[in-house]
């Protein structure tokens, strides 16, 4: 037992994969292929994108051990904005995408001013967001749905890259792929460390190569890559940077790790955490504005539960609860797991409530993994 914890613990990610990859065969069996198709893929890869927006906040939140309830709440306020300044002020877009950040920045460093300076627990200040942003959006919308929103609105939920440009996409991924492998070797040699094995790096380049080409050929023999998704991984990379390649990054990880340790070294904790919050509101409004775009309108139950995929992405994921661990890209492969079990047991006509059972059941079983696992390195 304690050799396969080692074992997980090690390939956490690698072990996720597999869970993805034995999920869709299970519904692709069950559905006559049908989960597998490309169109089903690309619909798949939309409806988690706003789950994976909302993932890449959230990580950086709980990392730093934080807990943010209000997100839900607060995607379906902003989405709601969104949607009246398009239907009903009829602002350019450019104009009403820095409004709703702008707002999303704000009232996220509101919670971070409340939760660092004013010390009030994050579950609290999540917990009385969650209740105050549903209420003021069913204030201004007056519990009705605002519709219709602008086509070029819709694009950012709805449209598609042409096949070429996602080719072209594809190509540049591959070469970025190929630089950072090149870059990781060359600053082991200059720093006299040991090089990874040839055969693993060129193993890892060819997979990397062949994920790729399979993603790029599979949406674009639909309508090609889902804008959404494009965004999507923007904010991945963005994200890995930051968390990896930053000293914020490093700092975030301290944080969680041993907050009074941080503050002793001279590291101002308050704002570090003061800024997390601020970067969850912008996701916020940006998961918002990809929700009002989807549906194309602002809907006053929108972002309803969101919190709670979000949350469940990032543990999924291997985010640890205590904080101080976690990847940006196991968030997102937390909401693949997410967005899967909802796609495909929607397909199998699966009652809600049982929807509601298994997630919860993947949830505590994810946070069960966590906890044996970091009890078996002690």
């Amino acid at each position: 037992m304690n050799q396969l914890k080692q074992l997980f613990t090690r390939y956490k990610m690698l072990a996720l994969v597999i869970a993805i990859a034995v999920i869709w065969l299970f519904f692709s069996w069950e559905t006559d292929g049908g989960f597998l198709t490309p169109r089903n893929l690309s619909n798949l890869l939309r409806q988690m994108s706003i789950t994976g927006i909302l993932a890449c906040g959230m990580v950086l939140v709980i990392i730093s051990g934080e807990i943010d309830l209000s997100v839900g709440s607060l995607l379906g306020l902003l989405g709601g904005v969104a949607a009246i300044l398009d239907v009903v002020y009829h602002l350019p877009l450019p104009l009403n995408l820095c409004i709703v950040a702008g707002c999303g920045l704000l009232i996220g460093l509101a919670n971070g001013c409340m939760t660092a300076y004013l010390r009030i627990p994050s579950f609290i200040v999540g917990l009385g967001g969650m209740l105050a942003f549903r209420g003021i959006l069913l204030g201004i919308t007056g519990g009705t749905t605002i519709a219709p929103v602008s086509p070029e609105l819709v694009y950012i939920g709805q449209g598609y890259l042409p096949p070429l440009v996602g080719i072209v996409l594809g190509v540049l991924l591959f070469a970025l792929t190929l630089f950072l492998t090149w870059r990781q070797r060359s600053n082991r040699a200059l720093h006299g460390l040991a090089a990874h094995s040839l055969v693993r790096d060129v193993v890892r380049v060819v997979a990397i190569g062949a994920v790729l080409a399979g993603f790029v050929y599979t949406l674009n023999s639909y309508d090609g890559i889902p804008v959404p998704v494009l965004l999507l991984l923007v904010l991945l990379g963005v994200f890995s940077y930051i968390t990896s390649q930053t000293v914020f990054g490093r700092r975030i990880y301290s944080v969680g790790s041993n907050m009074e340790a941080t503050r002793l070294s001279g590291i101002n904790v308050q704002a570090v955490k003061l800024w997390i919050f601020g970067i969850m509101g912008v996701m916020c409004a940006l998961a918002g504005l990809v929700n009002t775009a989807r549906l194309a309108a602002g809907s006053p139950s929108a972002g309803n539960m969101g919190e709670l995929d979000a949350i469940a992405a990032c543990f999924i994921g291997g985010t640890s609860m205590r904080g101080g661990s976690g990847t940006v890209y196991g968030a997102l492969l937390g909401a693949l797991v997410i967005t899967s079990l909802d796609n495909g047991m929607s397909m199998l006509d699966v009652d809600s409530y049982w929807q509601m059972i298994v997630k919860g059941s993947i949830l505590v079983l994810a946070v069960w993994v966590d906890v044996s696992t970091r009890a078996g390195r002690r």
